[in-house]
């Protein structure tokens, strides 16, 4: 399976969740392709040195990251797209209409997850046949009082506090999803 991150340099939120969802994924790792774009990269840009601290302070391996501009390729790719913001959601759909069943912010895709029973896992025995389940019954979960609670903050350029409190807001969602995407691999 091939989740994608997305957000707008790919120099901080996206590859750190592609990093730490790969940490997370733990000995499953191998199953996925986890990789990252940004809608407006600057292909080869290195990643955020305080990002990158903090990918690593939650278990990533940053190593030589480098930036790459989303394309409609990349995009229509993905057999999971995970973005930082609705507004990076919006422009994987522009660039592949298709995308939109398998396309969510972080938080939402974990939001969603959250608010399934077990019995609605009942029966799902593939990554794709989770994203698919989700992408079904996403309407059927309570969205945010404020639609802005499934954006994450971008910290690029910001203090040490709001890259740690980001990559912590992170985090808990992917938590969420490698142990979903786990338990039907």
């Amino acid at each position: 399976m091939r989740v994608l991150f997305v957000c707008s340099g790919n120099i901080c939120r996206s590859p750190l969740g592609a990093q730490v969802l790969t940490a997370r994924l733990g000995p499953d790792a191998p199953a996925f392709e986890v990789e990252s774009a940004g809608t407006i990269a600057q292909d080869g840009a290195p990643m955020d040195p305080a990002a990158a601290a903090q990918s690593e302070r939650l278990g990533g391996v940053p190593g030589d990251h480098r930036a790459r501009y989303l394309t409609e390729a990349i995009a229509g790719s993905a057999d999971l797209v995970l973005t930082a913001e609705r507004a990076h959601r919006s422009a994987v759909v522009s660039l592949a209409p298709r995308a939109a069943k398998r396309a969510f912010t972080i938080t939402q895709f974990a939001r969603v997850l959250d608010g399934l029973a077990p019995a609605d896992l009942a029966g799902v025995s593939s990554p794709a046949a989770l994203v698919e389940l989700v992408a079904r019954l996403r309407g059927t979960v309570a969205p945010p009082a404020d639609p802005a609670d499934d954006d994450v903050d971008d910290p690029y350029r910001r203090s040490t506090a709001t890259h740690e409190r980001v990559a912590d807001e992170i985090a808990a969602a992917l938590t969420v999803i490698a142990d979903a995407l786990r338990a039907v691999r």
